[in-house]
């Protein structure tokens, strides 16, 4: 990367912090799940569906913005989604009623299904071939960036704010948008598509690559699950099972995105030298023997170390899946094929929290029990998933079809 030049480094960066902003609005929101609970006198799996149903519409999303994006421009859309999710994330601090605040976090979740796909083929489509692996890593690293900034402004003031606070402080992505305006152009990829007048029709791509659609959404409902799976209910099982204060939490959750962090920007640029597919499914076994540790121990310190290590793993093997669905699908569908496919498999797991939510109340308030059910089992999917998919490692991205390694 310290070769790129300084217009593909203000792309990478615009994209990464896109996804980090977005990623810190929905996450706002897992923090103060058992505290939108009692406010709005509920259970804490009846607010979590909030998060179901801000997951199931976000194909929707992906859907809208990636057939702008493809029409108009990456650079303009993102920056309309981007003004978006930050108005309705503004509008759910002054939810009136639980009525309410379910609608707006149903519109946030539209805005929000747009920005992976629009963001990542930006990037993707600017930076060097030979750096989509680490720019995969990098740009999927927002995901827990975001969460970490979600955990250092709950750490910070939910004390002094409250919910309703934490909510007004998930309007401030909106100030990326002047950097993105005067510093980031638009995808050269896309340029030169539209420069070549090429079809961006979606229903003739996905009629033609029909399996290949449907594996994909397969595989990102189980990465979906992987993800949500150990992430959306760890606080309140930090909170609600262990009865950490929000000081403690705070610090475990800055721990384990921290650790996020570095295992996507790790294993995503690994991929490069192994593989897309060797790497995704290091990753996903080494999940398994963390499980225990992850779950089912007691005390910060050993919750802690299982929490960093299972983000590690779980955010490792998604910092490969930005440039591995990218090289999967082709050129003239780039920024809306890859996120619709994911928001899909986001919308399989949509369930994840409710899911979670109603086996720890099943079992006495265990949620290190439901989390370890899902999470084991989507790890042993992927590995099967993945085995059985194509190599995509070195195929030049500006083909109109990508061309796979066997």
């Amino acid at each position: 990367m310290f070769n790129w030049t300084a217009t593909q480094r203000n792309v990478a960066f615009a994209s990464f912090a896109s996804w980090t902003l977005d990623a810190f609005d929905f996450f706002i929101l897992v923090f103060v799940l058992s505290d939108l609970a009692q406010y709005f006198n509920t259970s804490v799996s009846d607010v979590s569906i909030a998060i179901m149903l801000t997951l199931a519409v976000r194909p929707i999303g992906a859907l809208i913005f990636g057939r702008l994006a493809e029409k108009y421009g990456r650079r303009p859309i993102l920056m309309l989604n981007i003004v978006m999710f930050s108005l309705f994330e503004l509008l759910s601090a002054w939810s009136p009623n639980f009525t309410a605040f379910l609608a707006f976090r149903v519109i946030y979740g539209v805005a929000m299904g747009g920005i992976w796909g629009v963001a990542s083929s930006l990037a993707l489509e600017t930076i060097p071939d030979r750096s989509r692996g680490l720019m995969s890593g990098i740009f999927q690293a927002g995901y827990p960036c975001g969460y970490l900034l979600a955990s250092i402004i709950f750490g910070l003031f939910f004390e002094t704010v409250g919910w309703r606070g934490m909510f007004l402080i998930g309007a401030l992505p909106i100030l990326l948008l002047p950097f993105i305006y005067f510093k980031v152009p638009e995808s050269p990829v896309w340029l030169a598509a539209r420069e070549r007048k090429e079809s961006t029709a979606l229903l003739p791509i996905i009629r033609q690559h029909w399996k290949l659609c449907v594996y994909m959404v397969l595989l990102m409902a189980c990465f979906n699950f992987f993800s949500h799976g150990t992430q959306d209910l760890y606080p309140t099982f930090l909170k609600v099972q262990h009865q950490f204060d929000p000081h403690t939490v705070s610090i475990i959750a800055i721990s384990y995105n921290i650790a996020a962090m570095l295992g996507g920007i790790t294993f995503g640029a690994l991929s490069e030298r192994i593989g897309r597919k060797k790497a995704i499914m290091l990753a996903s076994f080494l999940a398994l023997p963390v499980l225990p540790l992850w779950a089912f121990s007691s005390g910060s310190w050993m919750i802690g170390i299982g929490a960093f290590l299972m983000q590690f793993m779980v955010q490792g093997a998604w910092g490969v899946v930005p440039t591995y669905l990218t090289e999967l699908v082709p050129a003239n569908a780039r920024a809306v094929l890859p996120g619709f496919v994911y928001q899909l498999g986001n919308l399989i797991a949509s369930v994840n929290a409710t899911l979670q939510a109603r086996i720890a109340e099943a079992h006495g308030g265990n949620y290190g029990l439901g989390m370890a059910i899902v999470a084991g089992t989507v790890a042993v999917l992927i590995c099967v998933f993945v085995a059985f998919g194509r190599e995509t490692r070195g195929i030049e991205i500006s083909g109109t079809v990508a061309r796979q390694e066997r």
